[in-house]
């Protein structure tokens, strides 16, 4: 079993796993990965490099927080880490996209992440709220139902034309 498979055993499976113990774990988990994240953003251009063992013992990391860190930072990458597939001795990056990385953590609802003060000197009030804004709408999946006039076939499968069916007026 690989260390995302086993990361994703202890920290989703409630059906083998007390649920307040999952809590407990996500809520240490949180702390961590908050303290990593502001490390990283010290300085946000250096790209961080080395073993999944290493980066661990880097950041006073378990290797499974070190793990649940890689799955989490991930999408925000420059370049993905192979996390399906790695082991200890995978060699990963943490080069991360600082605007990707923003809006991820505002999709992801982390305040105690997105309001992480070195924010502040990375990008301007401005700029993280055009970032917040653009997450937003990003997450917002709009259904528009098609336009159907009187003559066109009835939705329904009827094989009528709507106004003859469905459009009827009383």
């Amino acid at each position: 079993m690989g260390l995302l498979d086993q990361w994703r055993a202890m920290a989703y499976d409630t059906k083998n796993n007390d649920k307040a113990k999952i809590q407990r774990l996500w809520n240490d988990y949180f702390k961590e990965e908050k303290r990593v994240y502001e490390e990283l953003l010290k300085n946000p251009d250096e790209e961080v490099k080395g073993t999944v063992t290493e980066l661990a013992e880097k950041y006073d990391l378990s290797i499974m927080y070190m793990t649940a860190f890689l799955d989490g930072i991930d999408e925000s990458l420059k370049e993905k880490n192979p996390i399906e597939t790695m082991d200890e001795n995978t060699e990963v990056s943490l080069a991360f996209d600082k605007e990707k990385l923003y809006m991820n953590m505002v999709d992801a609802k982390a305040d105690w992440l997105y309001n992480i003060p070195a924010w502040e000197t990375i990008f301007d009030q401005e700029k993280r709220d055009e970032l917040y804004k653009a997450a937003k709408r990003a997450g917002i999946v709009k259904h528009e139902t098609p336009k159907i006039y009187p003559n066109d076939p009835c939705p329904c499968g009827s094989g009528k034309k709507y106004k003859k069916c469905c459009g009827k007026t009383a």
